[in-house]
Parts: structure tokens; sequence; C-alpha cells
């Protein structure tokens, strides 16, 4: 037998002797062997079981199954890709400035997952901007801009002279529909409004580009010469292409920033073709790792909560996004911390190292939330790691052309 073959084949079929909490990832890694194999009838009889045991509404557990039923259903359709474009529409209809508004906020009362990220990057941006006057910040991140206000403040209090500071957001998204355009408005007269009561002189030009980031022309970020420019990737590099993110990073590099941040959650998500050995390697660790971000909601939110449901509906479609998308369409395939170090490495940039008053800030972050949250460094990799449980889940670090 193949060693790939063995390594992932499927346990015996005795489903009442699987654990209670083990049982959707044996039956789900079952059913992708199925796929794999193109043995419709074990699959036929592996869905309508995981049917039967799931919801979008229970535990973690039938959450589970229940969002990765719904990909490999739309796998074996062939209508991956479709499907995924109009559950992303529907989002984006539903969309209102208070019901984003009210799920950051709440997602980063309840957990450091996005505030991690928020501090680690405004801590090494600040050092880079130290004694400059005019800042430029390009900010493509999924936050809606709520890593600001604390940077804004810290500017304000920070030094004698207030500086002046431009902020150009980059909404990259291949279905950027009029709900995002109609939160970004909103977002963008609060800010400014801020930052008038904070007495920072302040620009925002929001940049909508509908294609992939890579694609995006430069020129329209307004690069000033008498500016120092920081580059912030918070959540959105993954978005990007495969085969197009060392030539991204290429270009940012060409704008000769004085610091580029990044913020990426720690997985392997590079799913293979829909059938083989990558697919189930691949859809393995995309198991592995919604698991571990679906317990964290479930520990971090209360048992009702609106918020909580928008996220795991989102976590939902970049499962489907992942399992049945073809590869040009992805928009969520993450990858490890020594990966995008590597990347970062050939493209001509040398990390900067974390200052232990921004491991301070971090730690004393971390001490806002429930237990289960620590952060740490790597030997291999530059910057810090969030973890869960001992789990890495998300990485951030600070760069600088060389």
């Amino acid at each position: 037998m193949d060693h790939h073959q063995q390594y992932f084949s499927p346990p015996p079929h005795h489903h009442d002797s699987v654990s209670a909490n083990t049982w959707p990832s044996v039956l789900l890694m079952e059913a992708a062997h199925a796929v794999a194999e193109k043995n419709h009838h074990r699959l036929k009889h592996l869905m309508w079981l995981l049917n039967e045991l799931s919801s979008p509404y229970g535990d973690t557990n039938q959450k589970l199954s229940a969002y990765f039923l719904q990909s490999l259903f739309t796998c074996i359709m062939d209508s991956g890709d479709r499907c995924y474009q109009i559950l992303s529409s529907a989002a984006d209809k539903m969309l209102s400035f208070e019901s984003t508004r009210n799920m950051e906020l709440k997602f980063q009362e309840v957990s450091p997952w996005t505030t991690f990220g928020h501090v680690a990057c405004n801590g090494a941006i600040m050092e880079a901007f130290n004694g400059k006057t005019k800042l430029h910040i390009i900010d493509v991140s999924t936050t809606y801009c709520t890593q600001w206000p604390t940077f804004m403040d810290a500017i304000a209090t920070g030094t004698d002279q207030t500086p002046h500071l431009r902020l150009t957001t980059v909404i990259a998204a291949k279905f950027c529909g009029a709900g995002v355009q109609k939160v970004m408005r909103e977002i963008s007269h609060r800010m400014e409004k801020f930052a008038r009561l904070m007495g920072v002189p302040f620009k925002l030009n929001v940049l909508h580009h509908s294609g992939d980031l890579s694609e995006l022309n430069m020129k329209r970020l307004d690069i000033q010469d008498d500016e120092a420019l920081a580059i912030n990737l918070n959540g959105t590099f993954r978005s990007v292409c495969s085969h197009r993110r060392d030539h991204l990073l290429s270009m940012f590099h060409g704008l000769n920033p004085n610091i580029l941040t990044i913020v990426e959650e720690e997985a392997d998500l590079n799913m293979g073709s829909f059938n083989g050995f990558e697919f189930l390697k691949g859809f393995q660790e995309c198991l592995r790792w919604f698991r571990v971000y679906f317990e964290a909601l479930d520990e971090s939110f209360p048992t009702t909560s609106s918020q909580r449901l928008m996220l795991e509906r989102s976590a939902g479609r970049a499962v489907m996004n992942l399992v049945a998308c073809s590869p040009e369409e992805s928009v969520e395939r993450r990858e490890t911390a020594a990966k995008w170090s590597s990347r970062l490495h050939a493209c001509g940039f040398s990390p900067v190292r974390c200052r232990d008053e921004v491991s301070d800030d971090v730690v004393a972050l971390l001490r806002r939330y429930r237990e289960g949250w620590s952060t740490n460094t790597a030997e291999t990799v530059a910057g810090i790691f969030l973890r869960w449980k001992e789990t890495p889940v998300v990485w951030a670090s600070a760069w600088k052309p060389i």
C-alpha cells in the first residue's frame, strides 16, 4: 500500500465506537476519502449520516460538521465557485455599519484574535515613525479600521508636535459589493470625527479594488517622498493568488516603506485538486484549523450571540472557498509563518526585532481575556505568535527593505 494512502486510510466503519469529540473529524475524513476515490456509494452513506448529526446552531462538533458537509456537497456537485459567490453576495447585502461594528467590537472585547495583531503592529509602526512629522499608512486589512483609533491616541499624546497622518485603506475583495462600500463610508466619517477630537491632522482615502490585490495599480496609493511610509497587511495576504504573492511583496518593496507589518493566521491551507494526496492532506489541516477557531469562538462568546454567528458564517464561507472552489478563485489559502518569512526574505525584506516594550504591551493585552491565551516567539522565524491553549493561531511580524 502506498504510504500516502496508508497514512490517510479511513478507520474501520464502526461509528458507534467513535468518541463524542472526534466523530466530525473521523466521518469527514472518510467522506473526503470517498470524494478523492470517487466512491459514490460510500460518499452517499457518509453524507446522509453527517446530515443527521450536523447543525449550524449546535455545539462545536455539529457546526464544524455542517459547514464541511456543505462544502463537500458543493465540491462533488462542481458548484463551489458559484455557491461561494452567492453566499458572499448575500452576506454583502446583509452588511450594515451597526452589525459590522457590533461584531468587530464584541470579537475584540471577548478575544485577542484581532487585537493581538493591532497591538504588535502599532508598536512596530510607532517605533519606525519616531521623530517623523508626516506619516502615511497603507492599510490592507479585514478589521474595518479598528486598529487606528488607538494609534491616533498614541501619536496625539506621545509627541510634542502631533504629526500629520494620512491613511490609505485598501479594500481588496473579489466580491466587493455595495454593502462594504456603505460600511466604509460610515467608518470614514467616524474616523475623521475622532481625529478632530484627538487633534490629529488626518486624511483618509478608501480604495476599493475588486480584483486580486497583486493587480492593484500602485499609483493609486499616491506615495509622497516627504512622508514616512508604513504598509500594514492584516489578514488579507492570504487572499492573493499563491503564484502572485512574491510579485506583490516585490511591488511593496519597490515603494521603499519605513516598515511593513504583516499579520496572518498560522495554518497551511493550500488545498490540492479534488483527488489525491494533496487534497486529503489539505482537508485534514483545514479540519484541524477550523476546529481550533470554532472552539476558541465557543469558549469566548456567550451561548447565544449574533456576533458569534456572523463570525461562524464567515468561517463557513472560508471552508467552502478552500474545499470546493478552484485554486484561481480561492481567497482563503493561508500559509505558515515559516513560509511567509521565506517569501519576505526572498523579496528583499529583513525582519525587525520585536522590542521588549511591544512584547510587554501584548502580554498586558492578554491579561484582559480569559485564561488559555498566551504569546511566544519562535527561534526559526521572526515575529511573535498568539497561542490558544498552546496552539499557535496568529502570527505578527515587522519587516523593512534591505
